[in-house]
């Protein structure tokens, strides 16, 4: 793996070494494989270059999927999951090993979305929970800021975050019993003696939608979480840090399992029906407003005893504003003829009143010589 550069031939040499998995008669010989397999990587880490971490990022990717089909193949018995994860937890999150913080954050990264790939089309809502409980207990006690924030972000708010999506695929498995059912009926008709035929452009439509869909995504009583969250972030022993950021999870969980969202991530057809109250709601508003208008001014042509008064002062006043606004703005603000002569007597007066003003010094000054000579 660490000699090889083309990418297909790293995905069929990742592949073969992740399905070694399967290749061991025990649980116990698998088991081994798989600590053996984690502790390598661990050790081998901080020699890995910036070049081939890609590459071992599939191969951890690839080793976690199979290690899940394994317990698949077993039917996801109880005692073989803790076992799985106890040992995954051991390795990887144990507070005293030697996992780096980046195999640390992307093992947590991967998990849930693994997890879905493999099961999320059987798996049932407690054991779900159970796959994802000792993440949750390591969230409560753990010192390691890192871990925390990976394991709030990566794991239980991702659970909030496709909860719309998990409505939608439930929708969708009733809407489906409901088609069966209907088929069923129609088979039963049939067998009486009617005849139905099917439609071949509805078959492709819903094979188009099929094969549209996404794929399954993991079941959850949000309730049962936000519980068991809460059951282990109220310890004493748990750190305020982690408390803080848990209750914040726990108020989302709770909110989901009361029924609301935010209205982005409402399913298609959830929205389809927020749609239809809202414009139900808002016709009635347009027809309570209408008729409360209609009743106002039904009442002012009432107390008015000339109703028509009104409307022509209205329109006489918008005339004038409108002949106002057609005057140029140079005359704007001018006055008359008549106006004009005033302005120009009064500053003429004004000049001879400074003139006489000026010169009445003058005349002092002469006739106060002419005495004294």
């Amino acid at each position: 793996m660490w000699m090889q550069d083309k990418p297909l031939l790293q995905e069929e040499l990742g592949r073969t070494i992740s399905q070694l998995t399967h290749a061991f008669q025990t649980t116990e010989a698998r088991h081994l494989f798989l600590q053996t397999f984690w502790q390598t990587i661990n050790r081998e880490w901080a020699g890995i270059d910036r070049l081939r971490l890609d590459k071992f990022y599939m191969l951890m990717r690839m080793v976690l999927s199979e290690s899940l089909k394994a317990v698949k193949a077993q039917g996801w018995e109880e005692r073989q999951v803790e076992q799985l994860l106890e040992l995954l937890t051991t390795e990887i999150l144990h507070p005293n090993g030697e996992a780096p913080n980046g195999v640390k954050s992307h093992f947590l990264e991967i998990f849930l979305e693994e997890l879905s790939k493999v099961g999320a089309a059987e798996l049932t809502a407690d054991q779900n929970l159970q796959l994802i409980d000792p993440f949750c207990r390591i969230a409560a006690c753990t010192n390691d800021s890192l871990v925390l924030h990976n394991i709030t972000r990566s794991i239980l708010e991702m659970i909030v975050e496709q909860a719309p999506l998990a409505i939608e695929d439930l929708m969708n498995e009733l809407d489906q019993q409901k088609a069966e059912d209907e088929v069923s009926d129609g088979d039963d008709e049939l067998s009486e003696g009617s005849f139905c035929r099917a439609d071949p452009e509805m078959d492709e439509e819903q094979a188009e939608d099929d094969g549209d869909s996404s794929d399954p995504v993991l079941q959850f009583d949000y309730e049962a979480v936000a519980n068991r969250l809460f059951e282990l972030a109220s310890g004493e022993s748990t750190p305020s840090q982690n408390r803080k950021r848990l209750y914040k999870v726990i108020q989302k969980l709770r909110e989901l399992a009361g029924g609301t969202f935010p209205e982005d991530d409402v399913p298609e057809k959830a929205y389809k029906k927020l749609l239809e109250g809202r414009r139900e709601r808002k016709k009635k508003r347009l027809l309570k407003s209408q008729s409360q208008e209609k009743a106002g001014e039904g009442k002012e042509k009432a107390l008015s005893p000339y109703p028509d008064l009104g409307v022509e002062r209205k329109r006489s006043r918008r005339k004038v504003e409108r002949a106002g606004s057609t005057v140029p703005a140079e005359t704007r603000g001018q006055r008359g003829a008549h106006g004009r002569r005033r302005k120009r007597s009064r500053q003429l007066h004004r000049c001879k009143a400074r003139v006489a003003g000026v010169q009445q010094p003058e005349k002092k000054r002469k006739q106060s010589l002419e005495n004294r000579k």
